[in-house]
């Protein structure tokens, strides 16, 4: 299988202000310097994280998703990245999946910060999402997930590369470090763990610290508390190596989630 090559972008954004955030996050895209097959934007990038939903939502069909197609296919990548959507009178903080052809998938947000009353503004996804992209099974998550393990759980192997965009805050940056090293060795897979930096509108602090780690939990890349474009490449080889001497993932315990969707997407290219 080849190798997969995955770009994260760390990096401050405009408060509510997402013609400046696709603005600025385009002008990083515009500056890769290497070719890449995914391209990863933290959540809620174009708003930081807002319970002023009813304010700046948009539909499946508004200017941030049409950005992130012409973006996805401008540069022949997969862009992933979480905005607010509006559906059926529901607000989601929605995971949006591009790809270079103009396929889309997402995911909604399952579990839903209440220290910050996003419970009570927006509404809970209810499935996982799997996307295969060049043979690998990716599954994309969002922040206050990370802290769920069983939500994370790679039941029979069942992905291999697991990907958590955050707005994290710094005062539990060691919670965060912890656990996306915890999901990397627990589920056997890599992990990425994207964050945003700065200080946002309520004055709420942003380390960053996003995270590469491998399948034994050891981290590639932490990109601390600097503004970054970073690309690391991954073997799946090394992959396959690891879960044939350590088959931990046969002993795993079994069971079924109830209230519960699985998707899977094939992505082509």
């Amino acid at each position: 299988m080849p190798d997969l090559k995955v770009t994260l972008i760390q990096s401050p954004l405009f408060w509510q202000n997402a013609p400046e955030n696709r603005k600025m996050f385009e002008e990083k895209i515009t500056r890769l310097e290497q070719p890449t097959d995914l391209v990863i934007l933290p959540e809620m990038f174009t708003t930081g994280f807002t319970m002023e939903a009813a304010k700046f939502a948009e539909s499946m069909d508004g200017p941030t998703v049409q950005w992130m197609q012409t973006m996805a296919s401008r540069f022949n990548v997969h862009l992933i990245g979480s905005l607010i959507i509006e559906e059926a009178g529901h607000f989601f903080n929605r995971l949006i999946w591009t790809s270079p052809t103009g396929q889309m998938a997402w995911y909604d947000k399952r579990h839903l910060f209440r220290m910050a009353g996003e419970h009570e503004v927006y509404t809970a996804g209810k499935g996982l999402l799997t996307v295969q992209v060049k043979g690998w099974r990716v599954r994309p998550f969002v922040c206050y997930d990370l802290r769920f393990p069983v939500w994370s759980r790679n039941v029979k192997l069942s992905y291999d590369l697991a990907i958590y965009i955050a707005n994290w805050p710094e005062r539990r940056r060691h919670a965060w470090r912890t656990l996306l090293q915890a999901r990397a060795a627990e589920n056997q897979v890599f992990v990425l763990g994207v964050n945003r930096i700065g200080t946002d509108g309520l004055g709420i602090k942003y380390s960053g610290d996003s995270l590469i780690t491998d399948p034994v939990g050891n981290v590639i890349k932490n990109l601390q508390s600097e503004e970054a474009i970073v690309t690391c490449t991954f073997s799946y080889d090394q992959l396959n190596q690891f879960r044939q001497k350590f088959p931990s993932w046969k002993d795993a315990d079994q069971f079924q989630i109830s209230d519960f969707e699985e998707k899977t997407f094939q992505m082509d290219k």
